[in-house]
């Protein structure tokens, strides 16, 4: 797990800003760090690399699950935090569930297909490859034939994700598009849970929740005695993580600049802060 941990920052795929340099989010609102699970790939090059490979790819539906699987397979064996990663999940199957009663591995698009084809792959599960549209095909557990999805009645499937956030992708798209192949969902495996409620909702929904890591206070904690991060950079994390938007609003009628800066910024970051303005997210104007 300590691994997992360094190779989160490692990649870049959990970024912790600089002192009094919150992250603007696509949503408006301001927090410590970022999270992008697929940069564990190997680097955020590769990783980006990759995602353009499945957008040219994955109009061809019955062509892409092989195709991506290959990119996966070169890529396991050449980069060894992949390769761990991917172990680790493996492992955490076979130590943790009944690998006999899973009857095929699912994955949506994009970002899941990072960690799910390939954990199916080696598990030697059938795939079922869900498209963000609600359409599916399903891979032999070799992926020499992919075919359009079929009737899999009371068939069970464990979900591989790269994280799970509040889980609305989940309800929203993947759930409904296995349930609609007559399968369930029973079981839901992610690299990283960002704490924000997603576990409990897949929980009562009946799907068994699992993550490699949490990004929770126990998580920072690694990351300060590893000397990762420094003691303010880990007292912020665990500020947002009590509080998120208390901690936030804190920050911005302490740093009144902050957001004057950001409005007179990249246009990326116009737009977010406009967001937050309009919005009054902070509650600001009470």
């Amino acid at each position: 797990m300590s691994n997992l941990v360094s190779y989160l920052f490692k990649t870049n795929a959990f970024k912790v800003c600089q002192e009094n340099k919150p992250f603007w989010y696509t949503s408006g609102k301001i927090g410590p760090y970022f999270v992008n699970t697929h940069f564990l790939y190997g680097n955020e090059e590769s990783a980006t690399e990759f995602l353009k490979f499945i957008d040219v790819e994955k109009d061809d539906k019955l062509g892409a699950p092989k195709k991506i699987l290959d990119k996966c397979l070169a890529q396991y064996n050449s980069n060894s935090i992949y390769k761990e990663v991917i172990d680790e999940m493996v492992n955490f199957v076979k130590n943790n569930l009944n690998v006999d009663e899973i009857d095929y591995v699912s994955g949506g698009e994009r970002r899941d297909w990072f960690f799910a084809n390939l954990v199916a792959y080696l598990l030697e599960k059938p795939f079922i490859t869900v498209f963000k549209d609600l359409s599916c095909v399903i891979s032999s557990k070799d992926f020499s034939e992919t075919t359009e999805s079929a009737k899999l009645d009371g068939k069970k499937v464990l979900h591989v994700a790269d994280l799970v956030t509040a889980a609305s992708s989940y309800v929203r798209a993947w759930i409904p598009a296995v349930q609609a192949l007559g399968a369930e969902i029973v079981w839901s495996l992610v690299v990283v849970d960002r704490m924000q409620g997603g576990n409990e909702r897949l929980k009562s929904l009946g799907i068994d929740s699992y993550s490699l890591v949490q990004i929770a206070p126990s998580m920072f904690k690694q990351a300060l005695d590893m000397n990762i991060i420094t003691e303010e950079q880990c007292n912020m994390l665990n500020k947002f993580f009590d509080a998120p938007d208390e901690t936030m609003r804190d920050f911005l009628i302490a740093h009144p600049e902050f957001l004057e800066d950001a409005l007179h910024s990249d246009e990326k970051t116009v737009v977010r802060a406009r967001l937050c303005v309009e919005g009054d997210l902070y509650g600001l104007n009470k």
